[in-house]
C-alpha cells in the first residue's frame, strides 16, 4: 500500500515512522536536533512550494508535506485498518 504525501511524492505504508504536525519542530528541543542532523546528513526533502504542514518521517527520510498531519493520518489510518 502507498500513501500520497502531496505533490507527487507517494511512500509505500512500510516505510512510514511517523507523522507530525509541523509545530513540533518549534516546540521541541530533540524534534529541532532531529531535524538539523537529518538535514546535515540530506535526508531532509521539501515536497512541494507550497507552505509545508507536516512532517513525515520514514525509514529514509524526512519529509516536509503541504498536508496537514490530520489528513495524512486519516489517509494511514485507512490503509493499514483494510
Amino acid at each position: 500500500m502507498f500513501i500520497h504525501l502531496g505533490g507527487e511524492k507517494i511512500i509505500r505504508c512500510a516505510e512510514l515512522v511517523a507523522i507530525f504536525d509541523l509545530s513540533i519542530e518549534k516546540s521541541s528541543k530533540i524534534s529541532r536536533t532531529f531535524i538539523v542532523e537529518a538535514n546535515k546528513s540530506k535526508q531532509i526533502e521539501v515536497i512541494s512550494e507550497e507552505d509545508s504542514k507536516s512532517l513525515v518521517v520514514t525509514t529514509n527520510k524526512v519529509y516536509y508535506s503541504p498536508i496537514s498531519s490530520t489528513t495524512l493520518k486519516k489517509r494511514a489510518h485507512q490503509l493499514l485498518t483494510h
